[in-house]
């Protein structure tokens, strides 16, 4: 039997590996300074060639087997392959099974942007097949939807995690500590809070702030517990929830909200909540409508929010967030 991913093991990219008998590369729409493919192959794919980029991706079906550094090297199911820029290297299936992977490539001045504030060196993966779940979902925002374009503040945030994750498999000087400046990270928040219903740009971000897009996106996940991107799609989703509770038209909504159109808003909202807002629209009428649970404000998949004080009882020892020191994966976090 030829290896796959386990269905117990799949997220959100693996469950779109359906086998097939034909190969083939499909490339995603083009994004400046990151490329990104779908390939599918029997037998030796490529010849010895070296990219200006990094390449960094997940097997998906096969056994993926390839020549670097002067060893073969094999891949399986669900491993990370991280490649260097202007490293030789060639490519293909290990089995008569043939290979699927999703890859991306990466310009070396993307990442070396969002390594700036810390000074280090662009990170030298030794071993190019990786174990590492979290950097394997790092990778899902951009290679589950293959065929999507990609938004401009997720690309922020993917290479600020993708320059982490492959920072911490690197050779190289621990992580330095990050100092937080809470003033500014409220400043961003309160910005994405009143542009729900428009495309906000990292640029924007910047000039409001005062901080560069890659110190800010790190800073706001650490503060906040999420990326710009994120806090900004949650955001309007619990807008778009409202107004679906207020009986209006799911195009208008969508429209509203900042997404593109109702599909767009359809595919983010199952995504986040696991029902259409379509779906949600008839459990919340549903529930209104049922004496038995008239006093039940929330449906069923929505856990209700805790009061702050009674987290602060439970935690009484504990400082408030801002106020208190962080450890998270990129090291030691202080706010100012």
């Amino acid at each position: 039997m030829s290896p796959d991913l386990g269905w117990n093991e799949q997220s959100g990219l693996e469950r779109l590996c359906g086998r097939t008998d034909e190969g083939g590369i499909v490339p995603a729409p083009p994004f400046p300074g990151l490329e990104r493919i779908d390939a599918k192959f029997f037998g030796n794919a490529f010849e010895p060639h070296r990219h200006d980029t990094y390449a960094i991706g997940v097997t998906l079906h096969g056994v993926q087997t390839f020549r670097y550094r002067g060893e073969v090297r094999n891949s399986l199911p669900g491993q990370v392959i991280v490649l260097h820029p202007d490293e030789m290297h060639d490519g293909g299936a290990a089995t008569d099974a043939g290979l699927h992977y999703r890859i991306l490539y990466l310009e070396p001045a993307l990442l070396r942007r969002s390594l700036a504030a810390s000074c280090a060196p662009l990170p030298f993966v030794r071993d190019p097949v990786v174990t590492d779940r979290r950097l394997r979902e790092t990778l899902l925002p951009c290679l589950s939807d293959i065929e999507g374009e990609l938004d401009e503040l997720a690309v922020v945030q993917l290479v600020t995690e993708l320059a982490d994750g492959l920072s911490r498999h690197a050779d190289g000087p621990a992580p330095s500590r990050i100092t937080l400046d809470v003033p500014r990270l409220e400043m961003a928040r309160d910005y994405l809070e009143a542009n729900l219903d428009r495309v906000v740009r990292s640029d924007a971000l910047e000039g409001v702030t005062g901080l560069d897009r890659f110190s800010l996106a790190r800073q706001f996940r650490a503060f906040f517990g999420t990326s710009p991107h994120r806090y900004l799609l949650m955001r309007r989703l619990a807008r778009a929830t409202a107004l679906i509770q207020a009986g209006e038209n799911l195009a208008d909504i969508a429209a509203r909200t900042g997404f593109a159109d109702q599909s767009h808003l359809n595919r983010q909202f199952k995504k986040a909540f696991g029902v259409t807002p379509g779906r949600w629209g008839a459990l919340t009428r549903a529930r209104r409508q049922s004496p038995a649970r008239a006093g039940a404000a929330f449906p069923p998949f929505f856990e209700k929010p805790r009061r702050p004080d009674s987290l602060l009882s439970r935690n009484s020892g504990r400082k408030t967030a801002a106020h208190s020191c962080w450890n998270c994966s990129s090291g030691d976090v202080t706010p100012r």
